[in-house]
């Protein structure tokens, strides 16, 4: 997906208020950005990291630059929670998802279940006897090592979609929960248990009950955010929980990436 806004480069240089971040621009500009990520971005706010912020051209906003993304290691990483429903949407249409693929429509935010909306509403088949595939997108920026992992918070809110998501299962339809790994440094994915134990329980009960899990890593650059690889979805026991890579082989209690 192209970024459609000039972006800037500079260096981060504190968060604060949750919403609020410094970047100081290559020109010694400071400028007081909108950070659009309500998580915690564990290991992500390395004070002097590149930074790239995205100018709005709206000078009716209260901060007219948006903070986009910041380098961690070598990789840049995605901080704008804004962005992949769309680019997870995109992808959607043009095929790039093989499990989400042969339905006549999609669409997206569509009011569901108790109070919900899902992110995508994909739908196959005549009126009386439609199919429906509910995806739900949970972006993710943390990593440990080559293992992404979500929540870097504790989330009941994800753990009330995954409920949305189960009874959905129930009635006879598909439901999928995809993880958007908002960088390219990672080969697998696994939920955080050190952080949100109940979120862990939820998704592996949630997998149970006949969600699909999937999770993809993100292509990021100054002027676009794609839809990267497909990533190995492990969901051991949360007691042996370890961080995985491809070279160890999949381990015991591990769940492929699609059923």
């Amino acid at each position: 997906m192209r970024i459609d806004r000039p972006t800037l480069q500079g260096r981060f240089l504190r968060r604060y208020k949750r919403f609020f971040a410094d970047v100081e621009l290559d020109d010694g500009t400071v400028l007081t950005t909108h950070c659009p990520n309500t998580g915690s971005l564990l290991g992500c706010l390395k004070e002097g990291s590149r930074a790239i912020v995205r100018d709005s051209q709206d000078d009716s906003r209260k901060l007219r630059y948006t903070f986009q993304a910041i380098r961690v290691g070598r990789a840049w990483v995605n901080v704008d929670t804004g962005l992949p429903n769309a680019v997870v949407f995109e992808a959607i249409q043009r095929g790039r998802i093989p499990q989400l693929t042969g339905y006549d429509s999609a669409r997206r935010e569509v009011k569901y279940g108790a109070n919900s909306r899902i992110d995508v509403l994909l739908e196959r088949g005549p009126e009386d006897r439609r199919e429906r595939c509910y995806v739900e997108v949970k972006n993710t920026t943390l990593a440990e090592g080559r293992v992404a992992r979500f929540p870097d918070a504790v989330t009941t809110r994800g753990r009330k979609h995954l409920e949305e998501l189960t009874a959905q299962v129930a009635l006879g339809h598909r439901a999928v929960q995809l993880f958007f790994v908002s960088r390219a440094d990672v080969d697998v994915f696994q939920p955080a248990d050190a952080i949100d134990p109940a979120y862990g329980a939820a998704l592996r009960e949630a997998a149970a009950a006949g969600v699909e899990v999937l999770a993809h890593a993100a292509r990021v650059r100054a002027d676009r955010l794609d839809l990267g690889p497909a990533l190995e979805v492990q969901l051991p026991d949360a007691g042996t929980l370890e961080a995985a890579s491809p070279a160890r082989g999949r381990s015991r209690g591990t769940r492929p990436a699609s059923r």
